[in-house]
């Protein structure tokens, strides 16, 4: 590798070289680029010196071994031994995905250990396995969205050379990978891209402060050193996927957005790679234009999260209502989640104290939208980071993977919800500077004062501090609960279901124009609903049965349906006016009985 690197107001750059303490002047262009004709070979430490000043890590650097203050290392990603040239990839829209956090998804907290777990992900029937950030942050723990190096990876989880095994191992078992990138913001300690440029502007400001610089003078650079990072991971490593944080967040007034450039350019790589690429944004704006196509002026990425549909069903089975919840809850609510994917589609939402969203257009692809009953957010951001599976009973932990394993939309699993973890998932971090620790800290237990949390909880709410590493031991999975009764039960089910969305192909569609749901019971409760939902899959049923009583449902005349799979007792009794009839607490799936479940 030849140094480069981009510094437009600086008088002087100069390389430094640690491992002799030598500063090699470099030389400017016309653009702000600095660069030099030395030769740095792979292993070699090296960091960039702005007029005189101390020595810092390269803006794209691809590994950081010491840390985010230290210096970079040249990484040459050809000495990656790959052995997945078989692998033709996967376009995410419709699999079943899984989103893991490298740090607690096993005890040892590295993608090595994480890779001799993914068998279980393919028993589970996982298609997709989602990383939660990987980019370098300062200190040994945390969610990974503090995150400063967009090229790197956090070397306490084994560099970027573990990456490329992980996505190798992934790929030799049948499963894509995607990787949750942050492009909205860099993290408070390590980042230093401000010495180099004006990689942020106060034009634009985001929960963070300042926005990365899109649309103001060197923006170009800036857009290059995203684009680039995305399209190096598709690329340089493999991976299938990106998951893009908060794009609601990239403030961009220019004549076209980012995101439509990094679409475009991924697609054009994929054709020249032969395999499906994929972009999932998180958005909160509950607009299609980040799933329409970018010569219509939409932004062009193949899917999106839709958290109406989680919290119209979270609020649904826990009765919760404080905070986002407040206009979630009710059965037609939940309809319209399943039929139109966004609750608020130009309809006032309380929470935000104003109109919001805009209609999914007829004819879009449920697909496009990548729904969960449990993500890093809706659990981690909780008071406690306390799991649906502290407050549920196994029967409504099981109807809630039904709906949203049998649902129109790609559906995601949070680690551990397949066998009803116990385990929470607190928010920890780890910064060593102190007074930055305390702050956060502080921020921590003042965030979570109001929003209801006394109430929901009982009593006052003891939040966890987020630097104590007690709050991160507390997150790692116990995985030795999969062999306890209730746990194993669970487990066996999410394996059902997984099975049915594949093989029934009414379970398995996208098709929104065919789906509805019936409720027999109120429309609203003050409390947890109680009542039968059915869930219309084209002739493909979903019953779930929310009492303690038996119940029974209406099938259709005429087109016989089988049980495919039930939790609980449950039976079809045929005839002129056919019915389903459920034990307490019971779910059952009902195919045609000409399909091959």
């Amino acid at each position: 590798m030849q140094p480069r690197v981009w510094a437009p107001d600086a008088g002087r750059v100069d390389l430094v070289l640690p491992s002799t303490g030598a500063r090699v002047p470099l030389s400017p262009d016309d653009d702000g680029w600095w660069s030099g004709d030395t030769d740095l070979p792979h292993g070699t430490d090296y960091a960039f010196a702005l007029d005189d000043g101390p020595p810092l890590p390269d803006p794209r650097s691809a590994w950081q071994p010491d840390g985010v203050h230290g210096p970079s290392r040249v990484l040459d990603t050809d000495a990656f031994a790959w052995t997945d040239q078989g692998w033709a990839g996967l376009d995410v829209r419709g699999r079943v995905l899984y989103e893991l956090h490298v740090g607690t998804f096993t005890p040892e907290g590295t993608l090595d250990a994480a890779a001799a777990a993914l068998p279980d992900l393919v028993s589970l029937g996982v298609d997709v396995v989602e990383l939660m950030p990987v980019a370098p942050f300062d200190g040994p723990r945390g969610w990974g969205y503090d995150g400063v190096g967009l090229y790197a990876v956090h070397e306490p989880y084994g560099g970027p050379a573990a990456l490329a095994r992980f996505v190798d191992v992934a790929h030799g078992l049948g499963l894509a990978v995607c990787l949750d990138v942050v492009h909205n913001h860099l993290g408070p300690s390590g980042n230093y891209t401000g010495s180099f440029g004006p990689y942020a502007t106060d034009a634009h400001h985001t929960p963070w402060g300042s926005a990365i610089n899109l649309d103001q003078p060197g923006s170009s650079v800036v857009r290059r050193w995203i684009v680039d990072s995305a399209l190096r991971w598709l690329r340089d490593f493999h991976v299938d996927a990106l998951r893009l944080d908060a794009v609601h967040e990239l403030r961009d007034d220019s004549g076209r957005h980012v995101l439509a450039q990094l679409s475009d350019e991924v697609a054009d790589l994929s054709a020249t790679l032969g395999r499906p690429l994929s972009l999932v944004a998180e958005t909160d704006l509950n607009d299609v234009v980040s799933v329409a196509p970018t010569h219509v002026g939409g932004w062009g990425v193949t899917g999106q999260w839709a958290d109406d549909v989680h919290h119209a069903l979270h609020a649904l089975v826990t009765g919760e209502r404080h905070g986002y919840y407040v206009d979630f809850g009710a059965a037609p609510t939940l309809r319209q989640a399943f039929t139109g994917v966004f609750v608020h589609a130009g309809t006032y939402s309380t929470f935000r104290g104003r109109t919001w969203g805009r209609p999914v257009p007829s004819g879009t692809d449920g697909h496009r939208f990548v729904v969960c009953a449990q993500n890093h957010d809706q659990v981690g951001n909780r008071a406690l980071g306390d799991r649906p599976s502290e407050r549920l009973d196994a029967d409504t932990l099981a109807a809630e993977a039904a709906l949203l394993l049998l649902s129109p939309f790609t559906p995601m699993l949070f680690q551990g919800e397949e066998w009803g973890t116990r385990t929470p998932f607190q928010f920890f971090t780890s910064f060593p500077d102190p007074d930055l620790g305390r702050a956060v800290s502080e921020g921590r237990r003042g965030e979570f004062g109001g929003h209801g949390w006394t109430e929901l909880y009982g009593g006052p709410v003891d939040v966890p501090d987020p630097q104590d590493e007690a709050t991160f031991r507390r997150s790692v999975l116990d995985r030795a609960e999969r062999e306890a009764p209730g746990h194993a039960r669970l487990l066996a089910w999410y394996r059902e279901l997984v099975a049915l969305r594949r093989s029934v192909p009414d379970l398995g569609s996208g098709d929104l124009a065919v789906t509805d749901l019936e409720w027999d019971g109120p429309d609203e409760a003050d409390g947890p609903w109680h009542g039968v939902l059915v869930l219309h899959r084209g002739a493909a049923r979903v019953v779930v049965n929310l009492t303690a009583e038996e119940r029974s449902a209406s099938l259709p005349a005429g087109a016989p349906l089988d049980v495919a799979a039930a939790w609980g007792s449950a039976r079809v009794e045929p005839g002129a006016e056919p019915r389903v009839v459920l034990g307490p607490g019971a779910t059952v799936a009902l195919v045609p009985a000409s399909a091959d479940a």
